[in-house]
């Protein structure tokens, strides 16, 4: 994972949602279209999260200190979360309010259709290269985990790329139901089905922000490792000199690019106190070479019990 690639993935969102908030904001109002307020509201709330994502990674560089001795890290999973509740709040909540009140004959009456159209193609135009930089980032990354694209995107630590992701492909998904309800509103002449595209944005959302809420909650309480990782630095610790067993092997994420090891490990009769010494700044060593997220390396020497039965 690269913090510089989610920077740029963040900035591209940033830029994009930024310019669509505005625009649909006037074409929403002009066209007197419940469908593109909503979009607005979308774009408000990803151009508001995008601020979030790039407060995140700047606070989460800090370098440890006495009070944190781990560092900052984690710090990423709190402003994403606070995303998650600023999608849901000014996002979801807006959109389907707009959506119901149209719905009811209190909205729409706008005629500048026109607009609205150019401003959805334009919005296809510039979500589209945002969605294709966080694609392209994503790609870049499997290409060095040999993971498939979906496997990549769902274990990912990273959950800012996966929020700039997840919000990109929902921008999309969003224009292309505000176009069909402006359509089906200029097919019908009824302002339900722009105001039913207006709550269906808003369902969107909501499905969004409990996707990254809970993806940022998971981590904030401590995510392990996954299991293939887990199976890597099992194999790495067990093929040491002098290793004989590893009882128990706890990991934890403190940041995207950070990876706590504790493990309960038998060293071998034969080996002295500063051989095990030795051996085990030998498997902190190759541990950070090998899994390159690992950051802090505990190792506990335990003997192994050997169970008999009385004859």
């Amino acid at each position: 994972m690269s913090k510089s690639e989610t920077t740029k993935t963040v900035l591209v969102a940033g830029a994009a949602n930024l310019i669509l908030a505005i625009t649909k904001l006037f074409a929403g109002l002009l066209a007197g279209s419940s469908a593109m307020l909503a979009e607005s509201a979308h774009s408000v709330a990803d151009t508001l999260n995008q601020g979030f994502l790039y407060t995140s990674l700047r606070r989460s560089e800090r370098p440890p200190d006495r009070r944190h001795p781990f560092g900052y890290g984690n710090e990423r999973y709190v402003w994403s979360l606070l995303a998650a509740f600023g999608i849901f709040v000014a996002g979801a909540g807006f959109s389907i309010f707009e959506g119901i009140l149209t719905m009811t004959g209190h909205g729409g009456g706008g005629t500048t259709v026109w607009l609205a159209y150019a401003v959805l193609g334009l919005g296809a135009v510039l979500e589209g290269a945002s969605w294709l930089r966080a694609f392209y980032q994503a790609k870049k990354e499997t290409r060095e985990n040999d993971r498939d694209l979906v496997e990549h995107v769902r274990k990912s630590p990273d959950v800012t790329f996966k929020t700039a992701l997840f919000e990109d492909t929902a921008a999309m998904i969003g224009l292309a139901l505000a176009a069909g309800g402006l359509a089906m509103r200029q097919i019908t002449g009824s302002e339900f089905w722009d105001g039913l595209a207006s709550v269906l944005i808003g369902v969107l959302l909501v499905v969004l922000a409990f996707s990254i809420g809970r993806e940022s909650m998971g981590l904030l309480i401590g995510r392990a490792a996954d299991p293939a990782e887990q199976r890597e630095i099992r194999a790495e610790i067990l093929g040491a000199p002098g290793v004989t067993g590893v009882d128990e092997l706890l990991t934890m994420h403190f940041g995207p690019e950070q990876l706590l090891v504790a493990a309960k490990v038998h060293f071998s009769d034969d080996i002295s106190a500063d051989e095990a010494e030795d051996v085990a700044g030998e498997i902190d060593r190759r541990l950070r070479e090998r899994v390159p997220t690992v950051r802090h390396v505990f190792l506990d020497p335990t003997q192994r019990v050997i169970k008999t039965s009385a004859g």
